[in-house]
């Protein structure tokens, strides 16, 4: 049977490849090319003037930083506060405790389409539209993220907390020695997420943004796509430079990624 599910997962595999390798290969034929048959899409000359062309012509470079630098500060940020906020809920003894967990709870019930527009009235009236900030001080406010991490700190015996209380250490001391490095796997299996989430977004910064410097990847690319819609090798030029950095990071931190997923119990 091994050998079955070796062959099975190299035509999943090869499957899942077809759409990238397809990519990658028409981005370096040259412009006006003849198709006729399905092997002209591999077929040389092969040439690199058209990813010039985009680099140098377009703000897509530009696009990318923005992407990074918003995905950055938003993944840095999102981990600390719900780190901060799932080791209070866990570890901290508060009054109404347990109300302020089922409320952060019942954030996740809420469709984030729903709260657009009273968001978008807050930003306005706090003049954050089009900035970096009204990028990135939404995005903070993650609901799984803190109770994701909040179930990891519940695992922490007290036993361990309260020898470092004997010894004088309070709750920042037993955070930072203590929860924080025991709980560095799931932190960066949410910090992962939070990327790929913040890298993705296209309806907040689609209705926050309106001048094109600021503009992320997912809302740029859609205005280039227009301009070649008759051309091949231009769009497929602008995905794969798109896709340079999230291709990147899955390879860097691909076991990370699926632990993140099989923890955080997001399907499909």
């Amino acid at each position: 049977m091994k050998w079955l599910f070796r062959i099975s997962s190299a035509l999943m595999a090869v499957l899942f490849a077809a759409p990238l390798v397809w990519m990658l290969v028409v981005s370096i034929k040259e412009e006006g090319m003849k198709i006729i048959s399905v092997l002209d899409w591999f077929k040389p000359p092969y040439s690199l003037a058209v990813y010039e062309e985009i680099l140098t012509t377009t703000k897509l470079s530009q696009w990318i930083a923005n992407s990074l630098f918003v995905a950055v500060i938003v993944t840095v940020l999102t981990v600390i506060f719900a780190a901060m906020a799932g080791f209070a809920l866990s570890k901290v003894p508060f009054r109404y405790r347990t109300i302020v967990f089922f409320f952060i709870l019942g954030g996740l019930l809420i469709p984030g389409e729903a709260t657009i527009i009273p968001l978008y009235q807050v930003a306005k009236d706090l003049h954050l539209l089009n900035s970096y900030s009204g990028l990135i001080i939404p995005a903070l406010a993650s609901p799984v993220a803190v109770i994701v991490l909040k179930s990891f700190f519940d695992g922490v015996p007290n036993d361990l907390l309260e020898s470092v209380q004997i010894d004088g250490g309070g709750f920042w001391r037993i955070f930072t020695s203590i929860m924080l490095p025991l709980t560095r796997p799931a932190m960066a299996s949410m910090a992962i997420l939070t990327f790929i989430g913040s890298w993705n977004n296209f309806l907040w910064p689609f209705l926050s943004i309106t001048d094109d410097n600021l503009f992320t990847l997912p809302m740029g690319i859609p205005t280039l796509m227009g301009q070649y819609s008759e051309d091949y090798v231009k769009p497929m030029v602008i995905n794969a430079v798109a896709s340079v950095p999230i291709i990147i990071l899955f390879i860097i931190f691909e076991k990370q990624i699926v632990k993140g997923i099989s923890m955080s119990g997001i399907k499909g």
